[in-house]
This record gives C-alpha cells, sequence and structure tokens, in this order.
C-alpha cells in the first residue's frame, strides 16, 4: 500500500532469510520492498497465515473417533469431497 510518503527503511537479513525473501518476492511479481510491506500491514492488522489442519489434530482425545491417527486421511478426504461434490458426505 503506498502513501504520499515512503519513509526508507533499512533492515538486516541473514543471507538464507534474504534469498528466501527475494526468491519469495520474485514469485509473487513484486520488489522486496513490496514484499515487506504487506508483511508488515498483515501483521499491523492482525492478519495471520492460513493454519494449517495439522496444527489441531491430535491435541484432545474424544474417545469416540481417531483422528489423531487418522487426521491425515480425514483432511484429505475432506478437501477431496470438497473439490468433488461426488464424494461429499452430505
Amino acid at each position: 500500500m503506498l502513501c504520499c510518503c515512503i519513509m526508507r527503511t533499512q533492515i538486516a537479513l541473514e543471507a538464507s532469510q534474504h534469498a528466501r525473501v527475494r526468491q519469495k518476492a520474485a514469485s509473487l511479481g513484486i520488489t522486496m520492498a513490496e514484499y515487506i510491506r504487506r508483511l508488515v500491514d498483515q501483521d499491523l492488522a492482525g492478519v495471520g497465515p492460513e493454519a494449517s489442519p495439522s496444527t489441531i489434530i491430535g491435541i484432545g482425545r474424544s474417545g469416540g473417533s481417531d483422528i489423531a491417527g487418522e487426521g491425515s486421511r480425514a483432511v484429505m478426504d475432506a478437501v477431496a469431497a470438497r473439490h468433488d461434490p461426488a464424494r461429499s458426505c452430505t
């Protein structure tokens, strides 16, 4: 997001961070500066990256199902059903 006055800021990145930022920005077709501005905007707005379903699989025991052991299959089935209505459980 550009505004009427851009403040120049210098940051220090590790070599591996710099390479990854440069690669990510290039894959998005934007400059490194724009990529970093977008990350700052997201952080300040409280918007984080989408969480992976795997972050919650296995954190509790319901006693009724084996989602902890079969979590990957359950997620894959749910994704497949979302993209193929014929596989829906409804």
